[in-house]
């Protein structure tokens, strides 16, 4: 650290800029990004994708199915619409509600629009589609590309909405920690510079990679937050510094000791978020990419940028006084925390107590994949969705493909007689409700009687197209209709029991309910590998950083506590419907997120806390004092910090993608109970409990080794 320290301050001007040139040309490339977004980002490479990449190139199903919903329209519109979306050339079959009674039902019908080419520009055609139907009143399209470029509009919306509440509180809390307007800008100008710089970055990798919808939301969500408290922290260290000596040195002093800590804690939200890559789910390996990313640059602008632009200022910091702050404020603290080691053991107690009542709830937890609820209902495009879920029971029962694979084929007398066999075991099953085979849509029951008809004169030009429709060489393709939603957990258990079943054949099952269960068993698989990599390499961090075995132990355990009390809170919210919200579920993805964002974020305050204990006892060997001293002198900042995070992650509880506002909501609560209860409390509670033994280290050579402690 004292060779960087001796870098920026001799090339601080040089490091601005850098930055700045930096920061104008990645603008360029930043405001793409939101273009390129697409898609919920669950996707991952498994038996569904293979399936459905079969159905479509061999059996010529469609990649993609939109739905153009007619409410209270008369059949000339209708045939007029139709017309022409059918001169914009982008559907590879249009199936009408004039063509198929089944579409239409009461005053509600809907055609369908397949589309065939999987490098088609989805998110350019549903505007061109909505474009070519216009303002007309009771037309709307719908199915998954529409929604997936609705809920990228409302993310667009939802962060605005959300930098627009959060940026102004956060302005305050800095004016009140710092007292001055120049002061209070350096660290908003930090966080912008690193999310400009981080979403240009972004954009060039989006080239290579699908980058899901919610990166726009999360990424800036964490960045803003992040770089606000280093530098909040960076500043806060350099201002006491700069009261006992040299511009330069005081500098040099805070690059060393707060730079250091912001290294650290950088590292461990580094470490949260690069353990998500181990789950092969685009959603999370798109926001561990963009979290390392912004991470990066958020560390990189702290310790070279922002020393860069204090020294370039100078004095000039304080300029534009609007609050008085006290230089002295710490004898509050320093009270405060001399009453919380004077009663150690009951606090620790109530502590406890009141974050297991919280995390309670926490045992029901109902996980799903976000669907079309996370779009908000203003929105058209769920509107006509639901419609059509109600009208014609859209989504009530399971479509699942089935392919199976015939070394010799399926045409010869006993591959027909497999076929038929396959078809019978399925109906055996009382969640199947359909097999489509060729002998349910020919009217042909048994193998015998079709090769009969197979062998009548002209019949096999009658049958050859629908025995091509379902066969194609060695691979048989049987579409089956379970009588249970899709996304039910009976759905997924019967796909991944059909799965794991031994026959003759090589099966491989898609669909909903497979790429539900896929979803599932993949992060409940990878979800204690990912904890595991977590906890231990945070343990070994910690454990170096502050040469203790017990601190690491006891900052990992209050951290699991205080999530397990956030997730609790979460489905009191959320899932029971309090605060004036409709009773839902949480996304799968949330648990796994906010542990692994939260976590990482909140070594933050650790390592700014026990790193000021750390350096006390260095020099007093008094674990009191150490503990009193840390708290006294860091309690503020960690306030401060844990306040801005609170409302810049809060703010999206007032937005309307209800992942987004799970996942900023559980952030700000998991902050808040780790800033109060764990930080303020248990931590100097435990800490006078254990005593000097939270030094210990074994074979530890230096002031703290056993039977040196004073």
């Amino acid at each position: 650290m004292r060779t960087l320290a001796r870098f920026v301050t001799k090339t601080y001007k040089y490091i601005i800029l850098a930055w700045v040139i930096l920061a104008v040309v990645m603008a360029f490339f930043a405001v793409r990004l939101p273009s390129m977004l697409q898609g919920d980002g669950f996707r991952m490479n498994g038996e569904h994708s293979e399936v459905m990449d079969l159905a479509s190139d061999t059996f010529d199903m469609p990649v993609e199915t939109m739905f153009l919903v007619f409410n209270k329209v008369s059949d000339g519109k209708i045939k007029d619409t139709i017309e022409e979306i059918k001169k914009l050339d982008v559907a590879s079959k249009i199936v009408s509600p004039l063509e198929d009674p089944s579409l239409y039902k009461d005053d509600v019908s809907y055609a369908l629009l397949q589309f065939n080419d999987e490098d088609e520009d989805t998110s350019q055609v549903v505007t061109d589609i909505r474009n070519a139907v216009g303002d007309e009143k009771g037309i709307v399209l719908t199915g998954a590309p529409a929604i997936s470029k609705d809920i990228n509009t409302a993310s667009q919306r939802d962060l605005m909405i959300a930098e627009a509440i959060g940026l102004p509180i956060a302005i305050i809390v800095l004016l009140f920690a710092f007292g001055t307007v120049v002061a209070s800008s350096i660290p908003i100008m930090i966080g912008i510079s690193t999310i400009i710089v981080s979403f240009g970055v972004l954009t060039i990798l989006g080239g290579q990679i699908d980058l899901s919808i919610f990166v726009l939301n999360i990424i800036p969500m964490l960045g803003l937050a992040l770089s606000i408290d280093f530098a909040l922290l960076f500043i806060s260290r350099y201002r006491e510094e700069r009261r006992k000596t040299s511009l330069l040195e005081a500098v040099s002093t805070t690059i060393r000791t707060a730079g250091r800590s912001v290294i650290f804690s950088a590292f461990c939200v580094f470490i949260g978020l690069g353990a998500m890559m181990l789950i092969r789910v685009e959603i999370f390996q798109n926001i561990a990419i963009g979290g390392m990313i912004v991470v990066a640059m958020s560390v990189l602008s702290s310790i070279t940028l922002l020393p860069s632009v204090l020294i370039l200022l100078g004095d000039r910091i304080d300029k534009w006084q609007i609050l008085k702050v006290n230089q002295n404020g710490t004898d509050r603290w320093r009270q405060f925390a001399n009453g919380v080691i004077k009663r150690p053991v009951i606090i620790t107690i109530l502590a406890i107590a009141v974050l297991g009542v919280a995390l309670i709830p926490a045992k029901n937890m109902n996980l799903t994949i976000p669907q079309i609820d996370s779009l908000p209902k203003s929105y058209d495009s769920r509107q006509a969705y639901e419609m059509l879920e109600d009208k014609f029971g859209l989504g009530k029962k399971a479509n699942v493909y089935v392919v199976a694979t015939r070394k010799n084929g399926w045409e010869d007398p006993k591959g027909l007689k497999e076929m038929k066999e396959i078809e019978q075991d399925l109906k055996k099953d009382p969640l199947v409700e359909e097999v489509k085979t060729i002998y349910e849509l020919s009217g042909i029951n048994t193998p015998e009687e079709w090769e009969q008809a197979w062998a009548a004169p002209g019949m096999d030009a009658q049958l050859k197209p629908l025995m091509e429709s379902f066969v194609k060489d060695d691979k048989l393709l049987i579409p089956v209709t379970l009588s249970v939603s899709g996304t039910s957990t009976k759905a997924r258990n019967w796909v991944r029991d059909l799965s794991e079943k031994e026959t003759d054949f090589d099966l491989l099952v898609g669909g909903q309910p497979k790429f539900n269960q896929e979803i599932f068993d993949e992060i409940s698989n990878q979800i204690w590998l990912v904890l595991t990599v977590i906890l231990v390499s945070t343990f070994f961090i910690l454990m170096l950083a502050f040469r203790s075995i017990l601190i690491p132990i006891k900052a990992i355990l209050m951290n699991i506590i205080g999530l397990a009390a956030t997730f609790g809170i979460l489905v009191y919210i959320f899932q029971y419907g309090h605060f004036g919200l409709q009773a839902g579920t949480i996304a799968l993805i949330i648990p796994v997120l906010v542990f692994s964002l939260v976590f990482g974020l909140s070594m933050d305050y650790e390592v700014f806390l026990i790193s000021r204990m750390q350096e006390e006892y260095a020099t007093s060997f008094d674990n009191d004092r150490a503990t009193v001293e840390g708290l006294a002198t860091t309690s503020k900042i960690i306030t401060s910090a844990a306040l801005i995070m609170i409302v810049l992650t809060g703010a999206f509880a007032f937005t309307d993608v209800i992942p987004v506002k799970q996942i900023g909501v559980g952030i700000a609560i998991a902050v808040a109970i780790d800033a109060t209860i764990i930080r303020l409390l248990l931590v100097p509670s435990l800490m006078k409990l254990f005593g000097k033994w939270n030094w210990w280290l074994p074979f530890r050579k230096g002031p703290y080794k056993a039977g040196s402690w004073h």
